[in-house]
Formats: structure tokens, sequence, C-alpha cells
């Protein structure tokens, strides 16, 4: 499939930690579309950079060194920055370890050549054949995580934020602070969180993955905290910068006004329900009224808000603005 425009330089970033068994069979099915290949070997222990610069023969193929491991995020910021120097239009990440077949390249990178995108992502859930074939820990995890996603980087409309074969337009990362994103495994989730911050516009393309005999670097229990609590700040960050910051409308009142009413509903619901335990009268049915109200006007404004705030996805392209 060649879709890529002669105008258009396309150049691919592969993160490298113990990929060595892989790294050479994904170089060697990247296609002929793609002008320039970065391999970024992270402190890889596996030496899979030295593996790539002594066995690999494709000209296309420059390999950065890291001294110290700093996680994929700071491995895909160190290719972004070199691509961008080298006059990339379009930067792809691509996992050194197989998952990601190099063929979906240019259906990746479509919509962003035809300026429909700034931002592509796979989703690996679209197809019912790719689902299948998913781990059920990793199936579940993507899941709640990608709900939970939605909300923290305002994208309601994808899925699977944690898909790492991505696409991104050289004028949008440069519009984006590099070093405030999240070095490690929060990295695409964060990404997504930063690329709302400037309004760029993001979009889901099906796209399978493969499993094999990969072996994950992440732990997934012990990373369940900090992903909670990152994507809970990323959430308070995103609607102070939407809604108070750069804007406030009845949306912005919507929110405030049903926190206030809701826990007051709540609080007043709690302290009823506590007395009428300890004397063990029943409360009148103007005491429940006081506390159900409030508690259902309140659930009331932030489904509102949320109905507005899934409306307030970006739709026109930052690259095509600039």
């Amino acid at each position: 499939m060649h879709i890529i425009g002669k105008r258009k330089t396309v150049a691919v970033v592969i993160p490298c930690y113990r990929v060595r068994k892989h790294i050479l069979e994904v170089i060697g099915t990247i296609g002929d579309d793609i002008h320039m290949i970065y391999v970024v070997d992270d402190a890889c222990p596996e030496e899979s950079g030295k593996l790539v610069k002594d066995r690999c023969s494709d000209s296309r193929v420059s390999v950065l060194f890291h001294t110290m491991n700093l996680g994929v995020g700071g491995a895909m910021i160190t290719g972004y920055r070199q691509a961008i120097t080298d006059g990339a239009d379009v930067v792809v990440k691509l996992d050194g370890d197989g998952q990601m077949d190099p063929g979906y390249i240019p259906l990746l990178i479509a919509p962003i050549i035809n300026g429909n995108a700034d931002y592509t992502k796979g989703n690996r859930f679209y197809y019912l054949e790719g689902v299948q074939q998913m781990p059920l820990l990793r199936l579940l995890g993507n899941a709640a995580l990608s709900f939970i996603a939605k909300f923290s980087t305002g994208y309601w409309d994808i899925f699977d934020p944690t898909n790492g074969f991505t696409a991104v337009h050289a004028k949008v990362v440069e519009r984006l602070s590099l070093e405030k994103i999240d070095k490690r495994y929060f990295f695409e989730s964060d990404l997504l969180f930063r690329l709302n911050t400037i309004r760029a516009v993001v979009m889901d393309v099906p796209l399978p993955a493969r499993y094999a005999d990969e072996e994950s670097n992440l732990n997934a229990l012990r990373s369940i905290p900090e992903f909670a609590y990152k994507h809970m700040r990323n959430s308070l960050k995103r609607i102070f910068y939407n809604y108070y910051l750069r804007d406030f409308s009845v949306v912005s009142l919507e929110l405030f006004l049903g926190i206030v009413v809701l826990l007051f509903g709540i609080l007043a619901g709690s302290k009823a329900w506590i007395r009428s335990v300890q004397t063990g009268v029943v409360a009148t049915s103007g005491t429940v009224m006081l506390a159900a109200l409030p508690t259902l006007i309140g659930i009331q404004l932030l489904l509102s808000f949320l109905a507005a705030d899934s409306g307030n996805v970006p739709k026109i392209p930052l690259h095509k603005r600039l």
C-alpha cells in the first residue's frame, strides 16, 4: 500500500529495551515508503542498539543510545526530537517486540497525510478476532483503562489508550512541552492529555495486534496505583484548563454546582440516617426530601457536564491551523 505523498517525510522511532530477539526482524519488515528509522537503545541490557548497528545494513537506520534507562517515553522523546531535527513531517512509534505489523503504517498515517487528524493510534478492540487473541488480564485491564482515560484525556471518542502503535504530525510535536510528558509506561496516556490541552485532533485506526513469545516489562499490579493517581491528576488539570482557566461557561457552572449540591445531599442524608439509627426515630418525609432532592439534582448536573464534555472533543486538526 503506497499512500505517502512525495512531499511528506515519514520517520519511524523504535524504543528498544530487551527486544534483541525481534528488533532486526521488525526493521526488516518496514516498507520502502518510510524515509528514516530511529532505533533508540534505552540502556538496553541486551545491547539491542549495538546489535542493530553491527548487523543492520539499512541506510535509513540511525541508532541513538541512552546512557541510562529513561523508559519508553524518554526513548520516544529522544526519537521525536531527532526526527524533527532531520526534517520529518510525520513520526511513527513502533515497538521493537514484534507485536505491531509495520505493514499497517500507511493505514495508520493516512488520516494525518490527508489532513484529517494530528495524531493517530491503533485500536486493537475493533476487530473481534484481535480481541479473542488478547490475553484475558490484558483485555480487562485495557478495557478499564480505556474508560478512565476517556475522562482524563478528554478524548471520549477513542479506545485502547495504551496502544503504542501511534503516529503524529511533526508540527504538533513542536507545540508540546516534551519535557513534561511522562517518561515511562504512562507515556501514551499522558501524551493524549497533553494533546488535548493544545486541541489536537486524535483518531483511532483499527489495527490488529500480534501476541507471541514477547514479554512485557510492565508490572500490572504495581502500576495500578500509579496510573490511578496520574489519571486523576490529569483529569483535574484538564478540567481546570478547559473550563475555568481558558473559558467559563454554563458547563463550568454545571460542574461546580453539581459537586456542591451532590455533596450537600449526601451529607444531609448521612446526618439524618445516623440520627435515625441513634434515636430509633424514623426520619420525616421532609428530611428525606432535603437529602434526596439535592442528590438527584447534583447527579443530573454532573451528567449534563459529562454530556457537554464528551461533545467538546477537538474537531479541526491543529497542524492545518498552524
